[in-house]
């Protein structure tokens, strides 16, 4: 007989029971990050408005860049030719001359002459109804539209126009191109640097909202390092913490934005089919920032939510390093 069970008689021998294990006591998990916090909430907030911001800015960009490469392509598609009209000549003679070379040019599709009624038309909204060509020295248009794909001579049809009609002028619109050009490419420097801002302050504010966090669980974090925690578990918690705060603030800003670009859609084709004004179509286009302006606000709500996370890490990084020392 073992020790164990002698000692087991003699406790039963004297009406004792052999003490019960002790009950597992229930385990409970508590995060190193705390979930509910008001720096965790500020940095939500802050993290959708500068993600509505910048959906904002990168919608508006695609769209002014859309409608600036509509309008290049079309007026580089088409060449001006204007015929002042002067004294001891024929104006409709020189018009009918300047088409018929400017019809007879490789690479012209189409030409089309404005005759005066057009033209009034088109100087009403300055000058008013009513007006008299005849009376004032007001020239006369011939559009010529190029063929997709192909490239006249310019020079070519310039010098013979001037040597069929004097008073004729080719414009093809390269200065208008270039300030166009010019000024869309402004405007999408604006919104990189828009951009950039919107980034700057979500590291600035992230790296506050990890600070706050670390100064409320530093004596957790001691204890942990004493314990043998490793600097890579601990910082891969606030990694994790702050790519859901990222996350969910990146949603809720840049789904707010979505919704406004798909409203504007919508409202915008409705407004043009129910005005039928195709200059207004023409100047704003559709007010959809189509497949690739999605694409880019959704890239730019994950790219918002990992810069968080890694500005997380960093800063926790950098405040278990000082611990260290």
């Amino acid at each position: 007989m073992s020790t164990t069970d002698a000692a087991s008689e003699h406790d039963g021998a004297h009406g004792f029971d052999a003490p019960a294990a002790p009950a597992l006591l229930p385990r409970f998990e508590t995060p190193i990050v705390p979930q509910a916090t008001i720096s965790g909430r500020a940095l939500v907030a802050v993290v959708a408005i500068m993600t509505f911001l910048a959906s904002l800015t990168t919608g508006a960009v695609v769209l002014v860049r859309s409608a600036a490469n509509e309008w290049q392509a079309d007026v580089a598609r088409e060449v001006s030719i204007q015929i002042r009209p002067t004294a001891g000549r024929d104006i409709e003679a020189d018009i009918a001359q300047a088409a018929a070379i400017a019809r007879n040019t490789l690479g012209v599709a189409e030409v089309r002459a404005y005759s005066r009624d057009e033209t009034a038309r088109l100087l009403e909204p300055w000058l008013g109804s009513g007006i008299k060509l005849d009376e004032l020295p007001v020239p006369r248009l011939i559009v010529a539209r190029i063929a997709p794909g192909a490239a006249p001579d310019l020079s070519q049809l310039r010098h013979a126009l001037v040597q069929a009609v004097p008073e004729a002028s080719l414009d093809d619109h390269r200065g208008f191109v270039d300030r166009m050009r010019a000024i869309s490419g402004a405007l999408v420097v604006s919104g990189i640097g828009i951009l950039v801002l919107v980034f700057i302050v979500t590291v600035l504010s992230a790296t506050f909202a990890t600070h706050a966090a670390i100064a409320a669980n530093r004596p957790v974090i001691e204890v942990l390092h004493l314990i043998g925690a490793k600097d890579k578990f601990i910082a891969g918690h606030f990694e994790r913490h702050f790519l859901r705060l990222g996350l969910r603030g990146g949603l809720i800003g840049g789904g707010a934005g979505l919704a406004l670009f798909a409203l504007g859609g919508l409202a915008g084709g409705w407004l043009f089919e129910w005005s039928r004004d195709e200059q207004l179509a023409a100047l704003f286009g559709s007010f959809s920032i189509g497949v690739r302006g999605y694409v880019a606000v959704l890239s730019e709500i994950v790219l918002i939510a990992f810069v968080t996370a890694a500005t997380s890490r960093w800063t926790v990084t950098r405040t278990i390093e000082s611990i260290h020392e």
